[in-house]
């Protein structure tokens, strides 16, 4: 209930694209540092923001750069897929475990031998996943279930989510970065059922403040291998963990943006009249106030063709108007209706991390 509650009131504020823009940016980079801390990466906050923006130089820290890098990536990607109409599926998990682990959207085969999960204190074995030749099958049960559950509504998708990463971590289905992998999973299934709150908020926050707590709610059934309990285990103490975590992260949202929305005045209705895709570029005319569809193409990573279409179509609709007509240097520019979204823009900020569109 207060999981709901607050999404209820947080999607009716009347924040602006430049306090969204801004929210949703913070967030990015909290869920990048805590979900990559969380797996022993030793970047601060400082330095993390600092690699995001191409400017990280911290010898003997590579590996550390690079998960960061990867992960961001591979939020964009969750992003991008959660705009997407169409349901979740085994590639796009593996697209994202390929993001987190080379920074290339290449999907990666599973694991083919046993993994083993221990004691990082002891050295003893905290968990022993299926065997390998399993994999394959659990992972595709796995999403056919989500995919089902979605659709039917039986389930509240706190629910849903939270039992997504659970299974995840319970087939642990590659060698490495089953942690980062199950994660953005889980902000995957949220955002694309309604749960994203525009991307402002970070899950991570809430793990990583008890990694402890994270970790025991894991730890499910009388042995630890797979076979002999944790298939059949009691997972209500991780379901509570989750929906605690997720109400927790939604109210530390309620309050952020209802402490940015102060003094503002109400852009709610308009924004309310866009599309997902028109809100989001939004962004794009914080930092210029005519833009090509070229500039469209790289802000969405979408090809010229996609772009130039996009562009074609909102100008139709009335978000955009054309500014200058000329065939070559076609230029455009918010239609006046939504020109206030975009007041006070950032000067010198850089180009700003968008989904794909395609």
């Amino acid at each position: 209930m207060a999981v709901e509650a607050d999404r209820q009131i947080v999607a009716g504020l009347p924040l602006t694209a430049r306090v969204l823009d801004s929210l949703r940016r913070t967030a990015r980079l909290l869920s990048t540092h805590l979900s990559t801390q969380i797996e022993g990466n030793s970047l601060s906050p400082e330095q993390v923001r600092a690699v995001i923006a191409g400017e990280g130089n911290f010898p003997g820290r590579e590996r550390d750069e690079a998960e960061v890098v990867n992960y961001y990536r591979a939020l964009q990607r969750v992003e991008a897929l959660a705009l997407k109409p169409r349901a979740v599926s085994e590639a796009d998990v593996r697209t994202i475990h390929g993001l987190v682990m080379t920074g290339r959207a290449t999907p990666t085969p599973y694991r083919d031998g046993q993994n083993v999960i221990r004691d990082a204190r002891t050295g003893a074995i905290a968990y022993l996943p299926p065997e390998a030749h399993d994999v394959p099958t659990l992972m595709r049960d796995l999403i056919e279930w989500v995919v089902a559950a979605f659709a039917g509504g039986e389930f509240p998708v706190p629910i849903v989510a939270g039992l997504a990463h659970y299974q995840f971590a319970t087939v642990h289905p590659y060698f490495d970065g089953n942690g980062r992998t199950a994660r953005l999973l889980t902000t995957l299934l949220l955002h694309k059922a309604g749960y994203g709150l525009g991307g402002i908020y970070s899950l991570e926050e809430y793990y990583a403040a008890d990694l402890n707590g994270y970790y025991r709610s894991l730890a499910v059934g009388a042995s630890h291998n797979y076979y002999f309990g944790r298939a059949e285990g009691d997972v209500t103490p991780f379901l509570d963990y989750f929906c605690r975590g997720m109400a927790e992260a939604f109210a530390k949202v309620r309050a952020r943006a209802e402490r940015e929305r102060e003094g503002s005045f109400d852009e709610s209705p308009r924004l309310r009249q866009l599309t997902p895709q028109q809100r989001r570029a939004l962004g794009l005319f914080l930092r210029a106030r005519e833009v090509s569809a070229r500039d469209v193409a790289t802000f969405f990573k979408a090809t010229p063709r996609r772009a130039a279409a996009l562009c074609v179509r909102w100008t139709a609709e009335g978000f955009l108007a054309v500014t200058d007509p000329s065939k070559k240097h076609r230029r455009y520019g918010l239609a006046p209706l939504y020109e206030s979204l975009v007041a006070g823009r950032i000067a010198g900020l850089p180009p700003p991390d968008e989904p794909r569109l395609s």
